[in-house]
């Protein structure tokens, strides 16, 4: 009885601060694609040109800063093993390690040089990119996405070295994803560290960015994007995601929903115990209930 009146409250004010929490979700891998390329949509996105793509999303809620601006990939296997094991940690603390890409092939050397960041994971790095406008009242202003920040401390600190820099990143013959600023140290390049955290699930989110102004109720915002990365090869989905946050941090209604489950099951079984010693108590220390006692014969 003690838990349940210690969980349930909690599942509910956990429930609520998430519903608090506002998300606008956009899905573009689809509509972005000029219908007549959607019957080949791998041949599309792997081939040249221009392929900016223009949307509108409609601000329904008033939004406080920071706005988290989110990308979420649907079907795609970061815990794969060849794939999480596909990195060279030496290579990427250590200037002198360079030359560890044992553990990285395929993606471990180009044209007979090593490659830095080695590996599958930093190949396939993401690169759609995304701007915002906002249009209020006829008015139409910038907006801009901080992304400094949005990878961990101890991660730039400790797991990507500040005289490390890229050499002979995507010069392959396929190029996996997005190019890095060779003139900037791994420890700078936050897009990567972010994506190098690789996720549990299939269906994930990272942080690209920060918006550090409110936005209002009726707000319409204009989102030009380069629909760059490929995920039609495996039938994944691409949303872009722009999220407020709440104390227990962005939406997740699993929290609450597991402490109002056990709260929940600890108070029925509390009072299915209460009515079975209601109705058919058992004195305490009875030495009558003794198998002996029961049956003197002792048989």
């Amino acid at each position: 009885m003690l838990v349940s009146i210690v969980f349930i409250p909690i599942g509910v004010v956990s429930l609520f601060a998430s519903r608090d929490v506002i998300e606008i979700i956009d899905r573009y891998e689809t509509d972005c694609i000029p219908m007549p390329s959607r019957s080949d949509k791998v041949g599309y996105i792997q081939g040249p040109g221009d392929k900016k793509c223009n949307r509108t999303l409609k601000v329904t809620k008033n939004m406080k800063k920071p706005i988290f601006v989110y990308y979420q990939l649907d079907n795609f296997y970061q815990n794969h093993r060849r794939y999480v094991k596909s990195r060279s940690d030496q290579q990427l603390r250590d200037p002198k390690s360079e030359n560890q890409v044992d553990a990285c092939k395929p993606e471990d050397k180009a044209g007979g040089l090593p490659v830095v960041p080695c590996g599958l994971i930093a190949w396939s790095l993401f690169n759609d990119t995304y701007s915002f406008s906002r249009k209020n009242q006829q008015l139409t202003e910038p907006l801009t996405v901080n992304k400094k920040g949005i990878s961990w401390k101890s991660d730039r600190d400790h797991k990507f070295g500040k005289k490390v820099f890229p050499k002979n990143f995507q010069n392959g013959t396929l190029k996996g994803g997005a190019t890095l600023d060779a003139s900037k140290p791994l420890s700078e390049q936050e897009d990567l560290i972010v994506w190098m955290r690789t996720a549990a699930l299939p269906t994930f989110r990272k942080l690209y960015g920060k918006i550090e102004v409110d936005l209002e109720a009726g707000d319409e915002l204009h989102v030009t994007l380069e629909n760059n990365y490929n995920t039609y090869s495996f039938s994944g989905k691409k949303k872009l995601v722009l999220s407020t946050t709440s104390w227990i941090g962005g939406r997740n209604d699993f929290l609450g929903i597991a402490y109002l489950t056990v709260g929940g099951l600890c108070f029925f079984l509390a009072m299915a115990f209460t009515v079975v010693y209601l109705v058919k108590p058992r004195q305490l220390g009875d030495p009558s209930y003794l198998s002996w006692n029961r049956n003197p014969g002792g048989h």
